[in-house]
């Protein structure tokens, strides 16, 4: 079993940053890619961006690339997710999740193992 916790989300100005954290126990961090996801109202998450054990690939959806950046300590047991330039339309539930798979994946039924999400709210 693997449990995520996630943190950092909150309330923030256009054009403003956040930095989310996803804190992994109970299985060795290193054995699985990771991934964050978000939902906006409605019943579809949205891929975001995956890091592979090493920290070493990684793959940006195009709604993020070039603004959010992913990155993992496995000293740590922790993925980032960096996001800057926030817009009103990055408002969601921001998740992490971690895949046993060996390669990076955009598709949510891929991933093991689920956080319990972080609010994200960007005011314009």
């Amino acid at each position: 079993q693997v449990q995520l916790v996630e943190s950092g989300g909150g309330l923030v100005q256009a054009g403003g940053s956040l930095r989310l954290s996803c804190a992994a126990s109970g299985r060795t961090f290193s054995t699985f890619n990771m991934g964050w996801f978000r939902q906006a109202p409605g019943p579809e998450r949205e891929f975001l961006v995956a890091i592979s054990r090493t920290g070493g690939s990684t793959y940006y959806a195009d709604s993020v690339k070039g603004r959010f950046t992913i990155s993992r300590d496995n000293a740590k047991n922790t993925v980032y997710l960096q996001m800057n330039s926030l817009k009103p339309e990055d408002t969601a539930m921001y998740y992490c999740a971690a895949d046993l798979s060996p390669g990076l994946d955009t598709r949510e039924l891929q991933y093991n193992y689920w956080g319990q999400g972080t609010q994200v709210t960007v005011s314009s």
